[in-house]
């Protein structure tokens, strides 16, 4: 099989498209043969060297993937091969105790797929049986990889960590990232009144198609100043933020009393610095959102499905052009998602 390896650490690394053995599944894995798998901030982070966490190298890239079933190992007995299914790329041991509730996205001993173990710009790739869902009738290979992890993210923040009410205000940050054009349909099926931010006219344009009512010019300095204006003073009552850094010390000044920030990313920094005496005489709430649940990935296909979520794809390109797409994303003229059919 070819498969697409990061060999070198850089900015950008060094690939190098190599043909591999063809995979066998251990006890209860499933191979899986790739047909879509999205780009993601995290393939950057790895390509970087950026993660707090050990890399080995080489590393095959790729976290979110969809295709249809090669070979099961040993004591899997739900899935045959041929069949259709998305890849739950924070992979979960199934036993600890967050696991035994339902609570994947915690547990003790996860990890990232394409990350601490090969990924989806491969041919093939394999994983435990535990991680794959089920592809719904109607949902195709580029939808579910486009959604798989950038939507279940969004879902897990929106239903999950917290939860929007009708007629909240909402303020999804970056409405054309893969998280933020997510968040932004999700919560108006959700009943709420969207303000999104975009730092071109494409990506301010994009939002407001997707849903947003109002989408502000995020390279203004008075962005958080017009939030207010919309909102009549009071504030948002929730804010997806996947950004980090000043972004993250600039929503505050949106949000209502009471109301909350949900945050799974910190691409723009990781040690922002927090008022603390608006903060808690507010009473607001700053939530941490890492990954999602099983539950999560089948209602974000579900919701694909019923056309109530519809993926946002950019470009698609073949593996052997994946350095293009690294430096698509990595120079941020993306608008939605990035695939990669190997």
């Amino acid at each position: 099989m070819k498969a697409l390896q990061l060999v070198a650490h850089g900015n950008p690394g060094r690939f190098e498209l190599r043909d591999l053995p063809d995979l066998t599944p251990g006890p209860q894995e499933a191979v899986v043969r790739v047909r879509a798998c999205g780009l993601n901030r995290l393939d950057l982070w790895l390509e970087e060297g950026g993660l707090p966490i050990p890399l080995r190298l080489p590393r095959t890239p790729g976290c979110e993937m969809a295709g249809e079933i090669v070979a099961a190992g040993e004591g899997v007995t739900s899935w045959r091969a041929g069949d259709r299914v998305a890849v739950q790329s924070n992979l979960f041991c199934g036993e600890c105790e967050f696991c035994a509730r339902g609570e994947e996205s915690l547990c003790l001993n996860g990890q990232l797929l394409g990350i601490q173990r090969d990924g989806g710009f491969a041919e093939q790739v394999a994983v435990p049986a535990r991680v794959l869902v089920r592809l719904p009738e109607g949902v195709d290979f580029d939808t579910s990889a486009a959604l798989t992890l950038a939507g279940s993210t969004a879902m897990h923040m929106l239903t999950d960590r917290t939860r929007v009410k009708p007629g909240d205000w909402v303020l999804a940050i970056g409405g054309a990232s893969g998280v933020g054009s997510a968040a932004i349909q999700i919560a108006r099926q959700l009943g709420a009144r969207v303000i999104s931010t975009g730092s071109t006219e494409a990506k301010r344009a994009l939002a407001q198609r997707l849903g947003a009512d109002f989408v502000l010019d995020s390279t203004r300095d008075d962005w958080p100043a017009e939030v207010r204006k919309i909102t009549g003073k009071r504030g948002v009552d929730l804010v997806v933020e996947h950004v980090g850094g000043a972004v993250l010390e600039q929503v505050f000044t949106c949000l209502a009393r009471g109301g909350s920030v949900v945050t799974c990313g910190a691409t723009a920094g990781r040690e922002p610095t927090l008022n603390l005496w608006p903060f808690f005489v507010k009473q607001q709430r700053l939530i941490g959102s890492y990954g999602r649940n099983r539950a999560d990935m089948a209602a974000t296909l579900e919701w694909a499905r019923d056309g109530k979520l519809k993926p946002v794809i950019d470009r698609v390109f073949p593996l052997g052009q994946a350095a293009e797409a690294f430096a698509q994303l990595r120079g941020r003229a993306v608008l939605g998602k990035v695939l990669i059919r190997p």
